[in-house]
């Protein structure tokens, strides 16, 4: 078995160049990134990643003095990364408390407070999981879900106007992030 293209690649000379202007990772890279993180990349971004060409419009990973991150305009909760992105269909709005449930004002008053508490804190959730693949600009992102039971899968963060984040579909499946690079126009929320 002989040398891998890294071992091969001469370290005075610039890696291939992506689609996107960054880099290809290699394996150590990606399994360093990973270990900073404590994630495993889904099987199809790991790929990707290794893949000399990119495609144009995806956020590259880069090594930074912060460590890895993406190159984004939107906020990426790294602390969150390993925490399971949770399910949209989960609605804290369900849970508020109605002032027509309570005969006593401060009762409703401590029930609303501490609803809005648990909303805030869901809201600084909603994105645990995922990374900005796609900068959508106006406040919307694409993001892919790198952890839990639908990691793989690629959304729309509508946050900036609706508070919700939606599924992309591709054939009326789960788009998935080979789905979603091979036919991003093609793609639609719900």
């Amino acid at each position: 078995m002989g040398p891998t293209p890294d071992e091969e690649r001469d370290p005075s000379r610039p890696r291939e160049r992506r689609g996107d202007g960054g880099p290809r990772l290699t394996e150590d890279e990606i399994r360093e990134a990973e270990a900073e993180f404590g994630i495993t990349f889904p099987a199809e971004y790991r790929t990707y990643l290794l893949e000399p060409f990119g495609v144009r419009g995806v956020n590259p990973l880069r090594r930074t003095p912060e460590g890895w991150r993406w190159e984004t305009s939107y906020t990426i909760d790294y602390h969150l990364l390993a925490t399971d992105f949770p399910h949209p269909d989960t609605d804290p709005d369900a849970l508020m408390p109605s002032r027509d449930d309570f005969s006593d004002p401060a009762a409703f008053d401590a029930a609303y407070e501490a609803w809005d508490a648990e909303m805030n804190a869901y809201m600084d959730r909603m994105t645990a999981g995922c990374v900005v693949i796609q900068d959508d600009g106006c406040g919307f992102s694409t993001l892919l879900v790198v952890t839990g039971p639908l990691a793989g899968t690629v959304w729309f963060d509508a946050t900036a106007t609706t508070e919700r984040i939606m599924p992309l579909k591709s054939g009326g499946r789960s788009c998935t992030f080979d789905n979603w690079v091979r036919g991003r126009t093609r793609s639609t929320p719900f």
